[in-house]
């Protein structure tokens, strides 16, 4: 009885240690690329505010199916019946999100910075909101790793599309 007794007040003891540890993370990271592409701003908005041409640059989009709402193509179909979907967009900002989430717990979006010389910057940022669960605000420390390679292969398709 009496090692049952210390496991279980060992047990909550170290959850809370972990959780206090936890509470120390930020609840909002933003991972961020970006790239120079020497190209009229018009034809790299229409790249990417527009998921009809996605297969061309974005990673992994080549093989998924579009998205289509009210005869209008929104976005793509993701695997686990997800939907990545254009949420709006400006003369220099598209935001995007995925439409199945009760809760918007992960955004993305792309600002498109003019530069002097006729090139342009575009910056691809992703948005993830936390809540304070442990294993929630632990893993986060993986997300840079995760998403960071994904994000510069699709800036470099992007640039290499549009360099053609």
């Amino acid at each position: 009885m009496r090692l049952i007794k210390l496991a279980i007040i060992s047990f909550v003891v170290f959850f809370l240690l972990i959780t206090g540890i936890s509470l120390f993370f930020p609840s909002h990271v933003r991972i961020s690329r970006a790239t120079d592409i020497a190209a009229p701003i018009d034809s790299v908005h229409a790249r990417i505010s527009q998921p009809l041409h996605w297969k061309n640059w974005y990673p992994g989009a080549d093989t998924l199916s579009l998205y289509e709402a009210d005869g209008v193509i929104k976005g793509i179909r993701m695997p686990g019946n997800q939907v990545l979907m254009v949420t709006g967009f400006n003369d220099s900002t598209i935001t995007a999100a995925n439409s199945t989430s009760d809760q918007e717990r992960a955004t993305m979006g792309w600002n498109l910075i003019r530069n002097n010389g006729g090139t342009m910057t575009v910056q691809w940022y992703m948005d993830f909101k936390l809540r304070w669960y442990p294993w929630e605000k632990f893993s986060s420390l993986l997300l840079e790793k995760r998403y960071g390679p994904v994000m510069e292969q699709g800036l470099a398709n992007l640039k290499k599309s549009i360099n053609k």
